[in-house]
Parts: structure tokens; C-alpha cells; sequence
């Protein structure tokens, strides 16, 4: 098990060119090769060879708290955390490290190739998603490379573009919390509006969630559904469709149940933060402060209870339904999160 410790001591040795293996995902710092662009992280899936199999790329860009030029600040939440909690992605992800101001979709790019002349990538599976600083820079990125990105996600942003046609030609989702405090909701229907003036949203999805504010969108980053969607996406589809289908578990992104053992973003509402969406950065929720102990008559254990498994079932409904999280459910279960579910077997839920 990883403390925050232990990752910002291996952190600082990445920073030397050294590199560390989690959960048999092998992380990678690099530093920029151009004069002022952006040094990077790179994760290679479990299994990953380099020059035997082309792997989808995801790149995360992060929000305003990671900004600056110690890498280690862009492990604190987002797909690096995730993975270093267990959540396996079978894609090779890039983390940049922006160190100041808003995100340049060139400076970007160049991250993007130095990594596929490095290692080997899919060029038409190439993603991008982020949060509040970063959702502006995934809106603009995207919107000034359509024709190399495949999919893109962008939580809780806006955009800076003067035109946001071109954005509309790539299955885009847009997701952002409507109370949120640090970057109104406005600031993404106004993409919204600019991209529909285009004529043609068929390719974009956008949801606007009550009751969520801003840091509670960072738990998007640690379900398997973020991921499945952004990976169901290639350049080489016909027409290029956004998949409709595909869902993310939006309805818990209010409540501690999805992630209650994980680290997540904040609460915007207990910070100051600028019109592109500062914060600090992410931890673990705030665990209630324990009361003085007084003397109580012991309860007996409560029994197991268990769950048959039927057709259509995730872990993430499960979950909901027992008012749990998935990671709670993978640990009486013994089993991982990307398990397959048999139908007819006896999941322990409590």
C-alpha cells in the first residue's frame, strides 16, 4: 500500500531520470525536449511492451493546484493516482506538467510526438481529457487538432477558442457541476452555444449535474467508464460517431459512496480560486473527527450479506445499490475492478 509519503519520495527520484513500477504499470518522467515546453509523465499499461503492440494514448491535462515545476505535484489526483490505486487502463497515459498560465495547444503537441517517437502508440486512437484549468486547455487542444484526436472529455472548464468548429467534428463530452464555485457552469454552455453555431453538434455530449460541485468531478477519473468511453472512439470510424451508449455513474459524483476510500479533488466551495478554476490539491475526503469514547455495551458483528449477480450488472450499480464503493466490494471479494461478473454468482456487499 502507497502513502502520499512513498509517492513523493519515488516522485523525486523520477525527477532524476529514474523510473518506478505500480501494480505493474511502469511510470516514466521525462523532461521537455523543446526549450520552454512541458516536462511529462508517461504510464505504460501492465504487460506493455515497447515495439510488439500499438496501445491507445490518453493524455490528462491537469488543473491550476499542479501547475509549477515539481512533477511530482501532477501524481496527486487524476488517471496517475488512479492508477497507482489499482485502476488499470490498457493505454499508455501522459501527464504534461503546465508550469503557469493557460494550456498551449502547441506546447501539447510536442509532448504528444516526443512520446510517439518514443514509445509505441496508436496514432488513431489518441485522447484528451481534464479538469478546470485543464478542461480549457482539452477544449482548446482539441479544437486546434481535430483531425488527431479521437475523443476528448472535458470536466468542469470552458474554452478560449475564436472558433469551435473544429472541435465539433470530434466526439466531444463536456460534464460540469451546477454548483460549482470556482468555474460556473456557464462557462461550458458557452462552448456549448459557440460549437452549436457551427451547425453541428451530433458529436458532442453534455451534462450538466445538479448538486455537484467542482472537486467532486475528479472522481470521473478513477472509474473504468471514463476510460471505456474515451477508448470506444477511433479516428478510423465512419462519420467519426460519439457513442451515446456508453454512461458514467454521474449520479454518485455528489456523494461520498463512489470513492470513499479514494483520494479525490476538494470541494471548490472551501477555496478562493480564479476564473479558470484554481485549486488545491486533491486528498482523501475529511474523515468525521471521532468523539470521545464512553463506555457502550459491545454489539454483536452483524452477518454477512450477499448478492447474486444477474445479467447487466457492474460493480459501480452494485455499489449504488448497497450504498457502498467498488473498491469496498473489490476487497470482501477478493477480486479487482475490471473483474468480469458471472452471472448466478454470490457477490458479499456488507
Amino acid at each position: 500500500m502507497k502513502t502520499n509519503k512513498i509517492i513523493g519520495f519515488f516522485g523525486a527520484l523520477c525527477l532524476l531520470g529514474l523510473s518506478w513500477v505500480a501494480e505493474a504499470q511502469k511510470m516514466t518522467s521525462y523532461q521537455s525536449e523543446k526549450a520552454g515546453g512541458y516536462a511529462y509523465w508517461v504510464c505504460t499499461p501492465s504487460g506493455y511492451v515497447n515495439g510488439r503492440a500499438d496501445k491507445p494514448v490518453i493524455v490528462f491535462l491537469h488543473g491550476a493546484s499542479s501547475c509549477g515545476t515539481d512533477l511530482s505535484k501532477v501524481l496527486r489526483y487524476g488517471p496517475l493516482d488512479a492508477v497507482s490505486s489499482g485502476l488499470q487502463v490498457d493505454a499508455v497515459l501522459v501527464a504534461p506538467q503546465n508550469p503557469g498560465g493557460a494550456w498551449s495547444p502547441s506546447k501539447i503537441m510536442d509532448v504528444l510526438r516526443a512520446v510517439e517517437r518514443r514509445f509505441s502508440v496508436d496514432t488513431n486512437r489518441r485522447y484528451v481529457l481534464g479538469m478546470s484549468l485543464g478542461g480549457y486547455g482539452t477544449v482548446d487542444f482539441v479544437g486546434t487538432y481535430p483531425d488527431r484526436i479521437a475523443a476528448g472529455m472535458a470536466l468542469c472548464g470552458g474554452g478560449s477558442l475564436r472558433n469551435y468548429c473544429g472541435l465539433a467534428k470530434v466526439p466531444f463530452w463536456i460534464l460540469h457541476g451546477t454548483d460549482d464555485r470556482a468555474v460556473a457552469v456557464s462557462e461550458s454552455q458557452a462552448v456549448v452555444a459557440a460549437m452549436a453555431a457551427c451547425g453541428d453538434t451530433s458529436r458532442l455530449r453534455c451534462d450538466w449535474l445538479p448538486g455537484v460541485n467542482h472537486g467532486q468531478l475528479g472522481k470521473a477519473f478513477y472509474v473504468q467508464e471514463t476510460y471505456q468511453w474515451l477508448l470506444s472512439h477511433s479516428l478510423l470510424d465512419a462519420g467519426r460517431p460519439v457513442n451515446r451508449v456508453a454512461t458514467l455513474p454521474t449520479e454518485s459524483f455528489s456523494s461520498l459512496a463512489l470513492l470513499a476510500d479514494r483520494k479525490q479533488e476538494p470541494s471548490a466551495n472551501s477555496q478562493s480560486q480564479n476564473s479558470q478554476g484554481k485549486e488545491t490539491s486533491p486528498a482523501a475526503q475529511s474523515k468525521p473527527q471521532a468523539k470521545p469514547s464512553t463506555p457502550t455495551t459491545a454489539k454483536p458483528a452483524s452477518s454477512p450479506q450477499y448478492y447474486t449477480v444477474r445479467k447487466g450488472d457492474t460493480l459501480t450499480a452494485i455499489a449504488r445499490k448497497y450504498h457502498t464503493s467498488v473498491a469496498k466490494l473489490c476487497k470482501l471479494n477478493k477480486i479487482k475492478e475490471n473483474a468480469v461478473l458471472q452471472i448466478g454468482r454470490k457477490l458479499r456487499v456488507k
